[in-house]
């Protein structure tokens, strides 16, 4: 079974002490590839640290984190421009908007997020969307932009069918992790009523843990428990799922995925 971590922080302080395990782990469950979405400047290091650690393994994104779109904001997206320009990336990411925690830089989000996503068009690589309690304004921004050529993921997708139907017809991909576990998840139900076609695997480690270790530390290992949360709803095998997933994160991540 192969599994592709869509969506990993693999290069924060909480893996530094065992992070070879962690990855000894990863590869025994399949995980072929982790791609590590950047939050800010204050991260670049230690992403690219592990990914010429792990090369061929670990695949790092540029971008900045709607969260840490601050008063630093111009610089930060100097950087991310600036990085851009030197060298490859698996994708932009993670962008997005999150209005759950602070609002204070709402109209900041709002143009940080459009001048990245002009910026994945223009060097041609998908975008990771970070959403939370802002799935249709970004639905909406993602339209604003959409010409042919753009594409990506829905990062920790947990919307309603109507939102998850409006991703897919403009092109993007369900970031599915550790959420789908959770006992009073209402996304299996909505999951059942779409194909697995529109479906990539992610864990948000250390982040989102899924059962049956919610409430410690994440790691790209326990991939295996989504995907058996994701037979049982579409009553496939395990394989099936892995392969299909797989083959989905491989055509968004297609310019760098061995």
């Amino acid at each position: 079974m192969t599994l592709i971590d869509t969506h990993c922080h693999l290069y924060l302080e909480e893996f530094k002490p065992d992070i070879n395990e962690v990855m000894s782990r990863a590869g025994s469950e399949g995980v072929e590839a982790i791609y590590l979405p950047a939050i800010d400047s204050s991260e670049h290091r230690n992403m690219f640290d592990l990914e010429a650690a792990w090369p061929g393994k670990c695949f790092a994104m540029m971008g900045l984190h709607p969260c840490y779109v601050k008063e630093t904001v111009e610089e930060e997206l100097k950087l991310v421009e600036d990085w851009l320009a030197k060298r490859p990336f698996a994708a932009v990411g993670e962008i997005g908007l999150d209005f759950y925690w602070d609002r204070t830089f709402e109209a900041q989000q709002y143009d940080a997020f459009r001048r990245q996503v002009i910026l994945a068009k223009q060097y041609e690589l998908p975008i990771v969307i970070h959403s939370r309690n802002s799935t249709q304004e970004c639905i909406n921004i993602v339209k604003e932009h959409q010409d042919g050529h753009l594409n990506g993921i829905f990062h920790c997708f947990s919307g309603s069918y109507e939102s998850a139907k409006e991703i897919i017809k403009a092109g993007f991909y369900l970031g599915i992790g550790g959420v789908l576990t959770y006992k009073n998840a209402g996304l299996p139900a909505v999951l059942e009523k779409l194909s697995l076609d529109h479906l990539v695997l992610e864990t948000d480690a250390p982040y989102l843990t899924p059962v049956p270790f919610r409430g410690k530390r994440n790691e790209p290992s326990y991939l295996k428990y989504v995907v058996t949360k994701l037979a049982d709803i579409y009553k496939v095998s395990e394989e099936e799922v892995a392969e299909r997933t797989t083959a989905n994160a491989r055509k968004i991540f297609k310019k760098l995925h061995p």
